[in-house]
């Protein structure tokens, strides 16, 4: 009989691969795959009655109109807004009166940004008046504004070769949209690095896959022993046309005026509630989105929609009579645009139960027609989770990727527990991503329906099976 010896967490099991049990120091028996595959199969009628209650049954287009109630109430939820905690407050009631258990919000200090009024204004060559969104954590500029000459850039390489041009003007960034993650360091860097070199603002073409003229906001970072300039996005089109003008050697000149103000940090909550488990109620899978939006739009998409399909996933789960092994927790984050901080708190005060935590799952890329489920975690954990995934066949969604990660999931993913997020049509995401035109309008009822089916499934299959997801 041939032994493979390896060590977890300060444990050495002995793997027979004759048997294909792990025999742990305890004497606990780990079930061998073949064994997981059939009992998760056995769930195959459960995950079809909750499909159907979701799409087909009385509770389809049900996360669809509780957001367009929340959002239609208090509009968007900017991090230190009254409009949030109102949403927080109403959630709270919300999860009460839907038969939650152990509904209660968990304090969190948040930042308090406001944008102010905002305008630029093209001078030079010729009037024209800007759309503009300011970002997160900017300030403000002097009362007159600033004026000055622009200096256009498609990359920070560029503005460092052009570094003695920058001083004195405004930076524009006009780089090209590849992806969001690689993008997106444009908006969260640019004025720093256009601060080193001199620059007196800087204006950055807005992150985004498709454009109707509509800037899209989001956080920067500025960075110690670099001075803070003003900071704001413009639209795709401005700023194409800015770098057209200077290649025919055109003399751009910009007035920026913005009201933005930093204000000390405001008390917030986490939002939270279970369906507490049977036979481990200390065990946890959990299930989120972040009810903060920025303060345009109605934040319906970004993360309205997958704040309620976590919500719904429990609702339905609860409305089937299932009360799964593990404890279900729903968790509502607050603050995740400014950089996950509710997530941060929240793992701070919960990670000492980290080795408790089966599964985290987190909705923030849309809650459109979903093309499968992003996983991070062990290959065995990834071979489970391919077989739960086949149990929603009867919507053709039974794809894994990889890359499982999400802002408010991170902490937990990067301690070892294995992480889950939606995949979504990432084009039609980023097209509304941060701006005016996320709004219900954005939103497809039915598409939530099957996300919010999907959802339910995975998290209550994980939650349910006797063993947790194993790990590295």
């Amino acid at each position: 009989m041939k032994f493979l010896l390896f060590t977890f967490v300060g444990v050495v099991h002995l793997l027979s691969t004759n048997s294909g049990k792990a025999i742990y120091r305890n004497g606990i028996s780990q079930k061998t795959f073949q064994e997981i595959k059939e009992e998760i199969a056995c769930y195959g009628d459960v995950a079809k009655a909750i499909i159907n209650l979701a799409v087909y049954g009385k509770a389809q287009n049900r996360s669809y109109e509780r957001l367009a109630l929340l959002v239609d109430t208090v509009g968007p939820r900017l991090s230190g807004s009254k409009s949030l905690e109102k949403a927080i407050q109403i959630m709270y009631q919300n999860l009460q009166e839907d038969g939650l258990e152990n509904v209660h919000l968990e304090p969190v200090k948040i930042p308090h940004w406001e944008r102010g009024e905002e305008s630029a204004v093209m001078l030079e060559p010729r009037n024209h008046k800007m759309a503009i969104l300011g970002l997160g954590s900017s300030i403000g500029t002097p009362p007159e504004g600033i004026t000055a000459e622009v200096l256009v850039v498609t990359s920070f390489d560029e503005l460092q070769r052009r570094a003695p041009e920058a001083r004195g003007k405004i930076v524009v960034y006009n780089q090209p949209y590849t992806n969001y993650s690689s993008t997106v360091q444009y908006r969260v860097q640019g004025a720093v690095e256009a601060a080193k070199v001199g620059a007196l603002a800087s204006l950055i073409r807005s992150v985004a896959s498709f454009s109707i003229y509509s800037p899209h906001t989001g956080v920067q970072e500025y960075q110690d022993g670099v001075p803070k300039i003003p900071t704001a996005c413009i639209t795709v089109e401005d700023a194409e046309m800015m770098s057209r003008m200077v290649s025919r050697g055109n003399r751009i000149v910009i007035q920026l005026k913005m009201g933005a103000r930093s204000y000390p940090d405001a008390d917030s909550f986490n939002t939270v509630a279970e369906i507490t488990g049977s036979k481990y109620p200390e065990q946890v899978v959990l299930v989120s989105g972040h009810l903060d939006s920025w303060d345009v739009g109605q934040g319906a998409m970004d993360d309205g929609g997958g704040a309620f399909i976590s919500w719904e996933a429990l609702s339905l789960i609860k409305d089937l009579g299932l009360r799964p092994k593990r404890t279900l927790r729903l968790v509502l984050w607050t603050a995740e645009e400014q950089g996950g901080i509710g997530a941060f708190q929240y793992y701070q005060l919960h990670k000492a139960n980290s080795s408790n935590y089966s599964l985290v799952m987190e909705s923030d890329s849309g809650t459109f027609l979903p093309s499968g489920l992003q996983f991070t975690g062990s290959d065995k954990a990834r071979a489970i989770m391919e077989e739960v995934m086949s149990l929603l066949k009867p919507i053709n969604i039974t794809q894994v990727f990889r890359a499982g990660e999400g802002t408010d999931i991170n902490f937990w993913i990067q301690a070892g527990v294995p992480g889950a997020s939606l995949l979504d049509d990432l084009h039609k995401y980023f097209s509304f991503h941060h701006s005016h035109g996320d709004t219900m309008t954005v939103m497809d009822p039915k598409q939530m329906n099957i996300a919010a089916a999907l959802w339910a499934v995975v998290s209550y299959v994980v939650a349910d099976m006797e063993e947790m997801l194993p790990r590295s």
